[in-house]
C-alpha cells in the first residue's frame, strides 16, 4: 500500500513537472527564429480595417512617411500627445504622411469608438485583434510610436509620450514648409 501510494505521488510530480517544463520549453523553440525589429530594419507590412471599414494597407503607401500608434485609451500619454498626432495629420497628410493608431489590446470598440470622438481624433484608428501587427513589430509595452520613412525604414520607436520637437526632427527631412 505504502508503494502504491509513493508510485502515485512520483507520476503525479513527474506529470506536475511535464506541465511546467513543456510551456517553457515550446515558447523557447518558437522564439528562437523570431528576429528583433531594431531601427534601421524594413518595417513588417500588414493590411488592416480601420474603425470606418476602410483598409489601412502597409505595402499600399510606399512613398509616404507612416507614424504607427499602439495606444492605450486610459493611457494619459495617449491623451496628451493625440492633439500633436491630429496637428501633424492635418499639416502634412496632403503631402504624404500616413498615421495610424492601433488598439493591439481587443478593447471594445464602443470604447475605442467613443475614444476618438472625445479626442477628435482625424486619422485613421484601427484594431489589431490577436495582436498580430503589434507581434510583428515587438511591440511590447504601450504606448509606442513607431515611424517609418517613405521607403518604410523604421526610422525610431518611441515609448511613452510623443512630443511635437521630436515629430518635427523625425519627419522635417520629407516636409519642407
Amino acid at each position: 500500500m505504502y508503494i502504491q501510494k509513493m508510485d502515485r505521488i512520483i507520476r503525479w510530480q513527474v506529470f506536475l513537472l511535464i506541465c511546467l517544463l513543456l510551456p517553457m520549453l515550446l515558447t523557447a523553440c518558437s522564439q528562437e527564429n523570431v528576429k528583433k525589429l531594431e531601427v534601421g530594419d524594413s518595417a513588417p507590412v500588414f493590411s488592416l480595417q480601420d474603425l470606418d471599414g476602410n483598409t489601412f494597407n502597409l505595402s499600399d503607401l510606399k512613398g509616404s512617411p507612416v507614424l504607427l500608434r499602439f495606444f492605450l485609451v486610459d493611457c494619459k500619454f495617449c491623451r496628451a500627445d493625440t492633439p500633436v498626432f491630429n496637428d501633424f495629420y492635418t499639416r502634412y497628410h496632403k503631402k504624404g504622411l500616413q498615421v495610424l493608431y492601433l488598439d493591439s489590446l481587443g478593447i471594445d470598440q464602443k470604447v475605442v469608438k467613443a475614444f476618438v470622438k472625445e479626442l477628435g481624433i482625424v486619422f485613421p484608428v484601427a484594431q489589431d485583434i490577436g495582436g498580430t501587427v503589434s507581434s510583428s513589430y515587438n511591440v511590447r509595452a504601450l504606448p509606442q510610436t513607431i515611424v517609418l520613412d517613405p521607403e518604410h525604414t523604421i526610422i525610431a520607436a518611441i515609448l511613452g509620450g510623443v512630443s511635437e520637437p521630436e515629430l518635427t526632427q523625425l519627419l522635417s527631412p520629407y516636409f519642407s514648409e
